[in-house]
């Protein structure tokens, strides 16, 4: 495959070669170019050597520059071609529970082995050929793998793809070869919960010491569920049950590989109403993204940012957050107007209506939601949200209301605040 070249970076090792707008780039080392993954692996040496066509005539370009240093060509897409698309029909999938009309990329799933190496996405793995996991060996990539399950039949029920099952012998080639993975579970109650999640957990214990993390995370179901399969979401005794089953397995991993290797959700200590683990239990946080930690990580930066400020300054600021953070948020804020009396900060829980009150993630309120249940409320100077109520790109929520709507709605100036417990102590005090 060649790829046409888009621009060339000024100062970079390819510019001053001659290389423009418009010529194809043919192979890199001898080697054709599929997508950014070869472009990226086959031009890391110091001395590349580039197959250009030019106005239909073929040239070769030699580039001496650092190792790993950046060619500086780039093209129409990061990818280099399109995202593979998922070819599952999961019967949890988030996408399949959304209302229409909203823009069409919140649409589009993703499945693509590229991105879990690049930006740290999850695959399922059913996209893969041969020819790919024999790519991703030979570059010794390490991957995010959706698992689920290691039943091959449940597997094959849960993805709604007659292939599913049979793809979970890559996860054995990757472990032969050397391959680190972290993994995840999207835990469903009564379907591959219980004996189905040891069987699992035990799997992937096999494969050690490749496995990096497990992550299990709790179905998320919202009121968009016509048609679909029949799901329930955990109760406090079944979330209970989970913890139990994964901390008995957590020990054991202790003990043979010096880690807990597999998480729960912090969803699931709250649905339990248990104690969140504190820092030691989550190791390096590896599947923070996955929401695994991402609380109790939030409380103690918070209160290392309390213990250690001197002065603050005057305060009349709002939070918003979802009913699963509420009183977490609520009780760091009360600490902090017991010690300082000119902070005033008022913390508003957002019930989702517009998904349905069984989503209660902080990062899925809309903008709807929150002019709706904010207006005529007294919010301060400044009202203070998560960036991940936010585009990850532009400042516009899930049902595209933009920031900017929002402050005009509510007349009050809103500040984007990231889930970083200083960030959040400095923004509360006002400084």
């Amino acid at each position: 495959m060649s790829v046409e070249i888009r621009s060339v970076i000024n100062g970079s090792p390819v510019s001053g070669k001659g290389i423009k707008a418009g010529d194809i780039l043919a192979a890199v080392n001898g080697h054709e170019i599929e997508d950014v993954l070869d472009y990226m692996f086959y031009s890391a040496e110091r001395i590349v050597k580039l197959e250009i066509i030019s106005n239909g005539e073929k040239k070769t370009v030699i580039v001496r520059k650092s190792e790993y240093d950046d060619l500086g060509l780039e093209f129409e897409t990061f990818l280099m071609d399109k995202k593979q698309s998922c070819c599952n029909k999961c019967i949890f999938c988030f996408i399949d529970q959304m209302p229409p009309n909203m823009r069409e990329t919140l649409y589009f799933k993703d499945d693509d082995a590229r991105l879990s190496f690049l930006q740290g996405n999850y695959v399922t793995l059913t996209n893969l050929s041969q020819k790919d996991i024999d790519r991703i060996i030979q570059m010794k990539l390490s991957i995010n793998i959706s698992v689920h399950t290691t039943n091959p039949e449940l597997r094959c029920m849960m993805m709604n793809n007659r292939f599913a099952g049979e793809k979970l012998d890559y996860l054995r080639q990757f472990a032969e070869a050397g391959i680190s993975m972290n993994c995840q579970i999207v835990l469903c109650p009564g379907i591959n919960d219980g004996a189905e999640l040891e069987r699992t957990l035990t799997d992937l214990g096999k494969l050690m010491p490749n496995i990096q993390s497990i992550a299990v995370v709790p179905v998320g179901l919202t009121k968009f569920r016509d048609g679909l399969y029949p799901l329930t979401l955990f109760d406090k005794e079944g979330a209970g049950k989970t913890i139990d089953l994964i901390e008995k397995f957590q020990k054991k991993f202790l003990e043979n590989y010096g880690t807990r290797l597999v998480f729960p959700a912090d969803e699931f200590y709250i649905t339990a109403e248990r104690e969140l683990p504190n820092a030691e239990f989550y190791e390096d946080y590896s599947q923070y993204e996955n929401g695994v930690g991402m609380m109790r990580s939030l409380i103690d930066e918070f209160e290392d940012a309390f213990e250690n400020a001197e002065n603050v300054g005057i305060s009349n600021v709002s939070i918003v957050t979802g009913a699963l953070a509420y009183k977490f948020i609520a009780a760091m804020v009360e600490k902090v107007h017991e010690k300082w009396h000119n902070i005033n900060c008022r913390v508003y829980k957002i019930r989702n209506d517009f998904f349905g009150e069984t989503i209660t993630v902080t990062g899925l309120i809309t903008g709807q939601d929150l002019i709706a249940q904010l207006k005529g409320k007294p919010l301060g100077d400044t009202l203070l949200i998560s960036s991940n109520m936010l585009k990850a790109d532009e400042d516009i929520f899930l049902d595209d209301i933009t920031l900017t709507d929002a402050e005009k709605a509510l007349g009050v100036k809103i500040r984007k605040v990231s889930n970083d417990g200083y960030e959040l102590f400095d923004a509360v005090t006002g400084n």
